[in-house]
């Protein structure tokens, strides 16, 4: 009975290892970019770390194993059930010391995790097992620990309970190894009251810090966005925050501000119109990305346009933007337009299985902060909407900043062309990001700038458009690499151009 209760407890342990180094991959994720190179440092710090604690585990002596077994469980417990909550504070009100934070926390983790196995090990060598058994049966364990955590945080933990909740409620599983060790090992074990205390006192701890978990991001998001946060969630693809200062809505994606409801109609008018109103006969759109529906609300302002098709992998933005009644209102109610279709998948596997054509697609992905958004800037992915776009129809690309990012503005400009696409690149000032950019895309290379427009419209006439298609000397054409999925060089040139104003 003693055996199986050890080899259970490498499940469980296994489990909260693999679980704190995902939580502490995604939150630094969220909050920094760049998944591949979070994840990598990430798990070549934990994998050396569990390195050193394997190494020092052989300093433990043989009738102090059981005891030291239950100590670090409890310290795993509690520092790995505090991290997520400790980094995201942080992050939000400290700011600079988080990555040193982030790897020290790591570093801890998974030197104690690193101590456990071989514990586990030495405990069931003393209880005379065959070494081939234990090693056969350990890793067992080990493996399939961690492939229920890889299986169930994506899935199920991430998006329901959120990072923070989630990284108190493995603290308690190893609280319970600790408990359940200390039970079953009861008679053999010295200090069996002090070990009690101190378990319950860290349980006490985890639950409370379970229970106030909501609270807790909300303090920290108030820190990192400073308005009221109206809504926000965790979904398997990003964190959405919305946040309400008297009359300005504003909606952040991994902390990073998509529009402000006071001056975003600059941005969206920009982003459609300037295509649009040069195809009167344009009948169906496709949008890409824009789950918010701003710049779908434009698209439908003009009466010929019969269908429009709007991709977005969140269901959780479409849904918000189209039930909750602040939100709704800002976008003109028009994810609930009977022309429109809401399709929740990648776009860029939606467009290999889509067989139709569109006279307008209009390209409103966040910027390319990431790997993962990186592709939908890619040779590939322009190459495959090349296919789905009519030749004398458009595509109107939001391309980050020409003035703040120039060389990854003028990355997607050769990487629209690379694909036989003719471009016209052009910009605007937007008060809540400063100088912002947009390409003008075409297969058969005919576009002409409107020098008037049909409907009314709040910053676009003539005048206006005719200036954003002049670009000024500090942000000149940049002569630049395709963006190939392989090397994504987008992503780096994105992250170089941003530090640059930073420093």
């Amino acid at each position: 009975m003693t055996k199986k209760i050890l080899i259970l407890s490498v499940f469980v342990v296994a489990s909260c290892g693999l679980a704190y180094e995902l939580i502490a991959g995604a939150l630094s994720s969220y909050l920094l970019g760049d998944s591949v190179l979070q994840f990598s440092t990430i798990i070549g710090c934990y994998l050396f770390a569990m390195g050193v604690g394997a190494h020092f585990s052989k300093y433990v002596r043989d009738e102090d194993v059981l005891s030291r077994f239950i100590d670090i469980e409890l310290a795993v417990g509690l520092i790995g059930g505090l991290s997520a909550a400790v980094l995201f504070m942080t992050f939000t009100w400290m700011g600079a010391p988080f990555r040193t934070v982030l790897y020290v926390t790591v570093f801890m983790i998974g030197a104690m995790v690193g101590m456990e196995v071989p514990l586990v090990m030495r405990a069931l060598n003393e209880r005379r097992t065959e070494f081939a058994e234990i090693v056969s049966r350990v890793l067992t364990f080990d493996y399939l620990g961690a492939l229920a955590v890889s299986l169930l945080f994506p899935l199920v933990l991430a998006p329901h309970l959120g990072l923070v909740r989630t990284g108190f409620l493995f603290g308690m599983l190893n609280v319970g190894v600790a408990l359940w060790t200390l039970y079953v090992f009861r008679a053999e074990l010295s200090d069996l009251t002090a070990k009690a205390i101190r378990a319950g006192l860290v349980l006490f701890t985890l639950v409370l810090g379970f229970g106030f978990s909501d609270k807790m991001v909300e303090w920290g998001e108030h820190g990192l966005f400073g308005d009221e946060v109206v809504y926000s969630t965790t979904t398997p693809y990003q964190r959405l925050v919305i946040t309400r200062w008297k009359d300005d809505l504003r909606l952040y994606i991994n902390g990073n501000l998509q529009f402000s409801s006071r001056d975003e109609y600059r941005y969206h008018e920009a982003l459609v119109h300037p295509a649009l109103q040069t195809l009167p006969w344009a009948k169906r759109v496709l949008v890409l990305g824009g789950g918010d529906g701003l710049a779908l609300r434009e698209v439908l302002r003009y009466g010929h346009v019969e269908e429009v098709t709007l991709v977005d992998l969140d269901p959780a933005m479409t849904q918000a933007f189209a039930n909750r009644p602040e939100l709704v209102k800002l976008n003109a109610n028009a994810l609930n337009d009977e022309r429109v279709k809401v399709v929740n998948k990648d776009a860029a596997i939606w467009l290999q299985q889509e067989a139709g054509m569109y006279d307008l697609v209009i390209v409103d992905f966040p910027d390319p902060s990431s790997f993962a958004l990186g592709k939908l800037y890619s040779v590939p992915f322009y190459g495959q909407l090349r296919k789905h776009v009519a030749a004398n129809g458009l595509i109107a690309v939001q391309s980050t900043s020409p003035y703040f990012a120039p060389n990854a503005y003028w990355t997607i400009e050769a990487t629209l062309r690379e694909v036989g696409l003719q471009t016209w690149p052009y910009h605007l000032y937007v008060p809540s990001f400063g100088e912002w950019g947009f390409i003008m895309a075409s297969p058969q290379g005919r576009y002409a700038p409107p020098t008037n427009y049909r409907l009314p419209m709040r910053y676009l006439n003539g005048e206006t458009t005719r200036a954003m298609f002049v670009f000024p000397p500090d942000m000149a054409r940049r002569k630049m690499a395709p963006n190939r999925l392989d090397s994504q060089s987008l992503v780096r040139e994105f992250e170089d151009d941003w530090r640059q104003v930073i420093r």
